[in-house]
């Protein structure tokens, strides 16, 4: 994965999801859930590649960091809960699917849950 165009597939076969340009700006490419509309990737160009910000739990901030020089703090985004991913051609496709994944499911909806009934006090 290298181009806009397969990220922003990629991101458009996730449910509920759709592209948005906030920032009045053709290189800035926002994906966001559809219900809440919060963003879930960043896709925009730096230098000769593309770049593909992702929000990642605390835990896994680091790993994916340390795992592939082509994951880095993520630019103009919070460093504590952000990722930069540079597509050029070191994250192995499989992993970058899984980021951004999970930054889908970081942000998307939560389903509601039944209401539990509530206990009685015993008298």
């Amino acid at each position: 994965m290298r181009t806009r165009e397969e990220v922003t597939d990629y991101c458009r076969s996730l449910e509920a999801v759709y592209e948005d340009y906030p920032f009045h700006d053709s290189n800035w490419t926002v994906m966001r859930c559809q219900e809440n509309k919060k963003m879930f990737a960043c896709i925009y160009g730096r230098g000769e590649h593309i770049w593909v910000n992702v929000k990642v739990t605390p835990e896994w901030i680091e790993f994916w960091r340390n795992a592939w020089p082509s994951v880095v703090p993520a630019y103009h985004m919070n460093k504590n809960h952000w990722n930069s991913l540079i597509l050029d051609g070191v994250i192995p496709e499989e992993d970058i699917k899984r980021m951004i994944l999970e930054s889908y499911d970081l942000v998307k909806p939560k389903s509601k849950k039944t209401a539990r009934p509530k206990k009685v006090a015993k008298q």
